[in-house]
């Protein structure tokens, strides 16, 4: 009986236009309002084992694998370092196998 006297509240409906204050401002290039300004370009990057004619990866070479290894232990991905896929994979493995034998660290202190 007491279900007779409640009312049913309905969703207000949401104004159509996407966003409540308007549309977006024009923007230029890099998202920046007013549109003048220069272009940002990024040269590729090359894989430092390909240029250099580096074919085998050693573990043992702290000091290469140590380019590639962040601070806090990480291994750094191949869009930051520009280094080819074959490589990046036999990278990893080299880095993997100097953890393993206490010649790099797996994380920072």
């Amino acid at each position: 009986m007491a279900d007779d006297n409640q009312e049913v509240s309905t969703p207000s409906p949401r104004p159509q236009g996407g966003r409540p204050d308007g549309p977006r401002p024009d923007r230029g290039p890099g998202g920046r309002e007013g549109g003048g300004g220069r272009k940002f370009f990024r040269r590729k990057k090359v894989c430092k084992f390909c240029v250099e004619k580096i074919d085998d990866i050693n573990y043992k070479d702290v000091r290469l694998l140590g380019q590639f290894v962040a601070e806090r232990g990480k291994i750094v991905p191949r869009r930051l370092t520009g280094v080819c896929t074959p490589h990046q994979r036999r990278l990893t493995s080299a880095i993997k196998r100097a953890r393993n034998i206490a010649l790099l660290p797996f994380a920072a202190r």
